[in-house]
């Protein structure tokens, strides 16, 4: 009597691929990778499992009940949440190994025990970037951030784009100026949300909060200022706000988007948008938040912004910095659910090698391994098929991986040093020599 059988599954929130999608998604992390380091940023890759105690120095609320925590031994241990957390304890440990401004890249898993629903994930790749200062940072830093989202959207092709900036400054300063400190992150969440629920609800949500009409509705004038970039500026200039922090906000702003000219970024790619809070406890000037414009239901495809300090629970150094984290995990997902890939490889091959009925010196199998190692050694991704099948098997199998060519190695093609190289998509024939030269040639 057989055993039973173990059902095989995969658990709910944990997303795997078939090649052809996995394929694709390696060549957008690939454009990522490339884009980042094009920038000068350094690579990095921290552990996916840290103390619990380091991991969740800053942790708390609903984060802290989203952590993969568990005991191994004497061990409190916990799985990454994010890849900034154990950047700052990275930074913490090699402070003195390390040259600031320290300008990395991470692209890794990251894990929250979140309630999974479509498109979001408890296993995710994040693909990040950070530029860190010691004691200080340029505000520059701050302007060229956007030039690396717009060289990493530019080459990943998903369409137009919108890189939208705000500056937290502005709004804490206005808050201030209307009496609002003790409720302002509450009102920043509840105008983060007037994209989604609207104006009047906004308004509801405010008085709710104690906030009175009149205010209310100078909150919402101010976040719906209209016009170019420049009126923009111009409006926030002419508020009569005389709040130290506003001013600085505004200064900063104009100065970013004078440098994001100066970077080449086309203004129909950036905006200045002031209902973009971000990360309510944590970024302290520039934020960002990245839109697809044909795919505005979305959301935010890239976000980020400028932080006080970024050790401040490791270390009393002041580490100030500014960065973006790409949700990869997500974003290819609703993307694939959109039909927004026009093509998918299903192989890496570019061809595939098959040797014809052997005779019993294998003569036919020993050219297609050299025909095939020659191919390799001209940068040319191959396959030799390796089973024993009739001939009409191994082109079908080349046609199920959409493999482009078939180098075919039959008696006569041992004896005159040549391969017949077969175009799977034209069906067209063709012999050529076996040497560098003609397959350079071919293939360029």
């Amino acid at each position: 009597m057989k055993e039973n059988k173990i059902e095989p599954r995969t658990l709910t929130g944990f997303m795997e691929l078939l090649p052809e999608n996995q394929i694709l998604f390696n060549q957008m992390v690939d454009k990522i990778r490339k884009s980042y380091e094009e920038f000068g940023f350094l690579p990095l890759d921290t552990p996916v499992i840290e103390l619990a105690e380091v991991l969740l120095a800053k942790a708390g609320g609903e984060t802290e009940k989203q952590i993969y925590r568990f005991n191994k031994g004497e061990n409190d241990l916990a799985l990454r949440f994010d890849l900034t957390v154990p950047l700052a304890k990275y930074v913490a440990i090699n402070y003195n190994d390390l040259a600031f401004p320290f300008r990395r890249y991470q692209i890794g898993k990251v894990y929250r025990g979140e309630r999974p629903q479509k498109g979001r994930f408890r296993e995710f790749y994040q693909c990040d970037i950070d530029i860190i200062g010691d004691n200080e940072l340029n505000l520059l830093n701050d302007a060229e951030i956007p030039n690396v989202i717009y060289n990493t959207f530019k080459r990943l092709e998903l369409g137009d784009f919108t890189i939208c900036i705000n500056n937290r400054k502005i709004l804490n300063g206005l808050f201030k100026s209307l009496n609002l400190e003790e409720i302002s992150v509450d009102v920043m969440r509840i105008i983060d949300k007037i994209e989604k629920i609207g104006k009047e609800q906004v308004v509801q949500e405010l008085l709710k909060l104690g906030v009175t009409s009149r205010t209310a509705e100078k909150i919402i004038e101010f976040i719906q200022i209209d016009g170019t970039t420049d009126e923009k500026i111009q409006a926030l200039e002419q508020m009569n706000i005389t709040d130290e922090l506003y001013i600085t906000g505004v200064n900063e702003l104009k100065e970013v988007i004078k440098n994001i000219r100066l970077f080449g970024i086309p203004d129909q790619n950036f905006k200045i948008d002031l209902t973009i809070a971000r990360g309510l406890d944590y970024y302290t000037g520039t934020v960002y938040e990245t839109f697809l414009n044909e795919y505005k239901q979305l959301g935010s495809v890239c976000s980020g912004g400028r932080y006080d300090n970024l050790a401040e629970f490791y270390t009393d150094k002041k580490l100030p910095g500014v960065g973006i984290s790409i949700g990869l995990s997500r974003l290819f997902y609703q993307l694939s659910e959109l039909n927004a890939f026009n093509q998918k490889e299903k192989s890496i091959a570019k061809v595939l090698v098959v040797a014809m009925d052997d005779n019993e010196e294998q003569q036919t199998m020993s050219k297609a391994i050299e025909v095939a190692t020659l191919l390799r050694n001209n940068g040319i991704s191959t396959q030799i098929y390796t089973e024993n099948k009739k001939i009409k098997a191994k082109f079908k199998y080349a046609d199920k991986l959409k493999i482009p060519y078939v180098a075919v190695i039959g008696e006569n093609e041992v004896n005159n040093n040549k391969i017949t190289l077969k175009n799977m998509s034209t069906g067209e024939q063709e012999e050529i020599e076996i040497n560098n030269e003609a397959l350079k040639k071919y293939f360029e």
